[in-house]
């Protein structure tokens, strides 16, 4: 197993154990919209202190250069950070992950199989489509 492997199942973890805490966030403060904006300010702050302690500050000067389209990544976390906080209390942890992930492979699949934003085409195989059929029924199977 590969190091970015190792690191990129801890961030699974994370999100796990992101999502409940963001909802109690949310219950605390009375809604799953503050929730998720102070989870951002808090990742956001996080981020900027490990950037400007790394030497890259600079690299924020860079920003007006940047296409627009590429600033979606920050609306689309964003939807996801709602979109747990707010589902998790109703779907549970396992459901709301299996829900999260399949969303994840399904569009994994589309921008694999088109290259799409910047990334290699790939071969979508039917092993792979098996995976996401697999995840599919592992998300029908936590609601039982």
């Amino acid at each position: 197993m590969t190091w970015a492997m190792v690191a990129v199942m801890l961030g699974g973890m994370a999100v796990a154990v992101q999502a409940p805490i963001n909802a109690a966030l949310g219950r605390s403060l009375g809604g799953p919209v503050p929730a998720a904006a102070v989870s951002f300010g808090v990742g956001f702050a996080v981020l900027l202190t490990v950037a400007l302690v790394q030497g890259q500050g600079g690299s924020f000067l860079k920003l007006a250069q940047v296409p627009l389209w590429m600033l979606a990544g920050g609306a689309l976390g964003a939807w996801y950070v709602f979109s747990a906080t707010w589902g998790v209390a109703a779907l549970g942890v396992v459901t709301m992950i299996a829900a999260l992930i399949l969303g994840q492979m399904a569009a994994a699949l589309v921008i694999d199989t088109t290259g799409a934003l910047g990334m290699a085409a790939r071969d979508i195989t039917p092993t792979r489509i098996a995976a996401v059929v697999l995840v599919g029924a592992g998300l029908v199977l936590s609601r039982f």
